[in-house]
C-alpha cells in the first residue's frame, strides 16, 4: 500500500468538492422489524482528517445491525446511539470497496487502493471510515468476501487468541460454529493448532465439517453439557446454556469465553450471563468471561495472512443488493445463514 505524501493539495480538493449524493439503507426512529429501514437517496458523508471515503463495492451483515436498528437492549442507547431514535440513519459496519478521497492527516491510504475494514454507515454507495480500522483487501478475495470478514472474524480472532488464550494442542469447543463468528472461528482455531469441536444444527452439520472441524455436534441429538468429554476453551457464540451446564464440560482450569448468546429481554438481552460469568470468575479455579472486540488495522493484517495463506476462507450464504437490505436482515434474523450474509452496492 503505497504511502501518500507530497500530494496533500489536489487531495484536500478533492475531499472539498461538492459531495454529491448517493443511495443508503436509512432510519429514522427504532423498530425491531426491518421495515423501519428503507432506500434513500442522501448526500455522500463528510470525512475528517484522519478519514477516508470508501466507495462501497459490498457491506456484511452481522447482529449488530439488527441491535442497533431495533436500539436493543435499551443500554444500547444509552452508550451514545441516541436514546429516542438512531443518532446515524445509516446502518452496517463491515465494508469492502476502493478509497475515493482520503483527510489530510491519513498517510497510509490513497484514492483507489482496495481496502476492507470497518466503516459507520456501510448500507450505501460510500461510507466514512477511520484510517485506522481499514487495511489492504487481501488479495485473493473478491469485495463480497472481505466484506464478509471484519466484524465477525475480529470477534473469533480475538476471542480465540486474546481472551481465550487458546494454545496448539488445546481442545476447543465452538457453540454457534456455523455462524458468521462460528465459521471464522473454526478456521482460525485450526489454525492456531487447537482440536476443534464444533456445536450447529442437523441441517448446517456438512458446512461445519468442511470448514474444518475435527468433530461436529448437532445439538438436537447430542446434549453437550453432560459429562463426557472435556475442553480447555469453550467459545460460546450462539447458545443460552447456564453456567454450571457449560461448566460441566470445561477442563478444572479451562476458559468460557461468552461472544454471543441472545434472549428476548429488552434490558439486558442475554448480557445477564455475561455479567454472572465475570462475578463468578475470580472465585473459582476456571475462567469465565466475556470482551466487546476491538476493531483495528492490526488484527485485520493478522486476518489478511490467514486468509491469503489459505488458512481461512470466508463462508458467504447470500448476497443481496443494498435495496433489500430488510431482506437479508430478516433471513439472518431467522437464523438460516450458513455463515455470513452480504450485501452489495
Amino acid at each position: 500500500m503505497k504511502t501518500i505524501e507530497g500530494d496533500r493539495g489536489p487531495q484536500a480538493a478533492q475531499v472539498h468538492q461538492s459531495r454529491g449524493r448517493m443511495r443508503a439503507i436509512v432510519q429514522d426512529e427504532y423498530g425491531e422489524d426491518p421495515s423501519v429501514l428503507r432506500l434513500e437517496e442522501i448526500e455522500k458523508p463528510e470525512i475528517g482528517d484522519h478519514e477516508v471515503l470508501v466507495r462501497v463495492h459490498a457491506a456484511g451483515m452481522d447482529r449488530g445491525v439488527w441491535h442497533l436498528m431495533a436500539g436493543l437492549p435499551y443500554p444500547v442507547r444509552v452508550a451514545g446511539y441516541g436514546l429516542r431514535a438512531p443518532k446515524s440513519r445509516v446502518r452496517g459496519l463491515d465494508v469492502a470497496g476502493r478509497v475515493e478521497a482520503v483527510g489530510k492527516d491519513v498517510t497510509e491510504l490513497g484514492p483507489g487502493d482496495e481496502v476492507f475494514g470497518i466503516a459507520d454507515g456501510s448500507f450505501a454507495e460510500y461510507a466514512a471510515a477511520r484510517e485506522d480500522k481499514l487495511a489492504p483487501k487481501p488479495a485473493n478475495l473478491s469485495f463480497e468476501q472481505a466484506a464478509a470478514v471484519p466484524v465477525s472474524a475480529l470477534a473469533a480472532l480475538q476471542g480465540l487468541r486474546d481472551h481465550g488464550r487458546l494454545q496448539a494442542g488445546q481442545k476447543v469447543l465452538i457453540i454457534g460454529a456455523s455462524g458468521g463468528v462460528g465459521s471464522f472461528a473454526v478456521q482460525i482455531a485450526k489454525a492456531l493448532g487447537a482440536e476443534v469441536t464444533g456445536v450447529c444444527s442437523a441441517t448446517k452439520v456438512g458446512l461445519v465439517q468442511a470448514l474444518g472441524a475435527d468433530h461436529v455436534i448437532d445439538y438436537s441429538r447430542e446434549d453437550i453439557s453432560q459429562p463426557g468429554e472435556r475442553y480447555d476453551l469453550i467459545l460460546d457464540i450462539g447458545g443460552n446454556r447456564s453456567l454450571s451446564a457449560l461448566r460441566r464440560v470445561l477442563t478444572p482450569r479451562g476458559t468460557l469465553t461468552i461472544v454471543g448468546g441472545e434472549t428476548d429481554g429488552r434490558w439486558l438481552g442475554g448480557t445477564d450471563r455475561q455479567l454472572r460469568a465475570m462475578i463468578l470468575s475470580p472465585f473459582i479455579r476456571q475462567k469465565l468471561g466475556s470482551f466487546i472486540s476491538s476493531e483495528n488495522n492490526e488484527d485485520l493484517i493478522v486476518l489478511t495472512e490467514l486468509i491469503e495463506s489459505g488458512q481461512v476462507t470466508p463462508a458467504i450464504d447470500r448476497t443481496y443488493p443494498l435495496g433489500e437490505v430488510p431482506e437479508a436482515l430478516r433471513y439472518m434474523q431467522e437464523g438460516r445463514a450458513r455463515g455470513k450474509v452480504v450485501v452489495t452496492a
